[in-house]
């Protein structure tokens, strides 16, 4: 299938195959427990699926609900979390950053940081609007990635001089900072507008809607992101100038590698 948006050489869309061979093979369910060992000790997580949205790909059956974002919050275990995405086969997997208590009042959230390609002015593509004129909305190219990639670090080594627990995710197109301090999680909406704001005015491009809660939902780590064919990554922080969120291995899942190879074979 022909990509709606323009994306960097060796991005592409999954199809539904490789999307049901990643998460049957290759999602790492210990892993994610990992993720939130300390979180899950004391709250449920409510985990959230996209079908089809934005590649058009999905199971005919939920064809209705292709753009809809779907709440997975009854299971029993992360195994059955596993066999509703293998039933659903969707392009985008995601958990709610919201702390619920028992009965299912918010009480807190996670404090994280989103910088996507298009909170910046892409030398080559001109900014968000150009884009959007384009109809090219969520496209971007290796130069934005990286230039993300930089703002990643510096974002980083400013959120350190506040906060003693720090998660770096690559998302496939951007990159996620997770605040796992305890306090953070108790902010209210205002505090967490004035931090975000104070960051831009530092010069910081980060998504607000995100910082402050307005959008709880965030890309689940080891997920599969089915609009670029990656892996959602947690890296070390001493690791992010040299990670290439391209081609690092880490990334690319094995129904791409292997196709990657087998390109290899027949072009030598």
């Amino acid at each position: 299938m022909q990509p709606r948006y323009d994306l960097p050489k060796g991005m592409r869309y999954s199809t539904l195959k490789e999307r049901r061979e990643f998460y049957y093979k290759e999602f790492d369910l210990t892993q994610v427990e990992q993720w939130f060992e300390d979180w899950n000790k004391i709250w449920r997580v409510k985990f959230a699926v996209i079908i089809g949205r934005h590649t058009r790909i999905f199971p005919k059956k939920y064809s209705e609900d292709a753009s809809t974002t779907i709440i997975i919050d009854e299971y029993k275990d992360l195994n059955n979390v596993k066999a509703q995405i293998l039933e659903f086969l969707p392009e985008a997997v995601y958990y709610d950053r919201n702390v619920y208590d028992k009965k299912q009042r918010v009480i807190g959230q996670e404090l994280a940081f989103d910088l996507d390609p298009e909170n910046l002015t892409c030398p080559v593509h001109g900014t968000l609007a150009d884009k959007m004129r384009r109809r090219q909305g969520l496209a971007f190219c290796e130069l934005e990635l990286n230039m993300v990639k930089e703002e990643t670090v510096k974002l980083h080594e400013e959120l350190e001089k506040q906060f003693s627990e720090l998660r770096v995710v690559c998302s496939g197109r951007g990159f996620h900072i997770h605040v796992f301090d305890k306090e953070p999680f108790t902010w209210k909406r205002k505090q967490r507008l004035f931090l975000a704001r104070e960051l831009k005015k530092k010069g910081f491009l980060i998504d607000e809607w995100v910082t402050t809660g307005g959008m709880r939902l965030i890309r689940l780590p080891f997920s599969l992101h089915g609009m670029v064919s990656r892996v959602v990554l947690p890296i070390g922080a001493n690791e992010l100038t040299r990670f290439n969120p391209i081609a690092d291995s880490r990334v690319i899942p094995k129904f791409l590698a292997q196709l990657i190879s087998f390109s290899w074979r027949v072009s030598s």
